[in-house]
């Protein structure tokens, strides 16, 4: 199952609330982090080697994650969502926006969303 990370700054809006939408999905494990030292998960060297794929929601971001990490980061994909911090938790504005840049490289990886049951 590939696991995906999500990261931004202090892990308190954007980043817990694309970890809380994409773990509804089938087929994906998903975590949150932020690059900066006082986030409530912090970034670090065990994340960074679970995570497969990581989207960032900023430039900055990966920028950060780079100069720190950058000998964990190779042969990662890094993905940048363009998401400014502009949302609260769970905004559905934010969760949107989340579902329309995140969904197609999810679904190319085998993940699928939750839906109506089949019958």
């Amino acid at each position: 199952m590939p696991r995906v990370l999500f990261v931004c700054t202090q892990n308190r809006l954007r980043s817990p609330t694309a970890e809380q939408v994409f773990s509804q999905w089938s087929g994906v494990e998903c975590a949150s982090s932020g690059v900066h030292s006082s986030a409530d998960v912090p970034l670090d060297r065990e994340l960074l080697e679970w995570a497969e794929l990581i989207f960032v929601m900023e430039r900055a971001h990966r920028n950060k994650m780079a100069r720190q990490f950058r000998a964990h980061l190779k042969g990662k994909r890094v993905i940048c969502l363009g998401i400014p911090d502009d949302y609260e938790f769970m905004d559905p504005a934010l969760v949107r926006l989340l579902e329309l840049k995140v969904a197609p490289h999810l679904r190319a990886l085998g993940g699928t969303p939750p839906g109506p049951a089949q019958w």
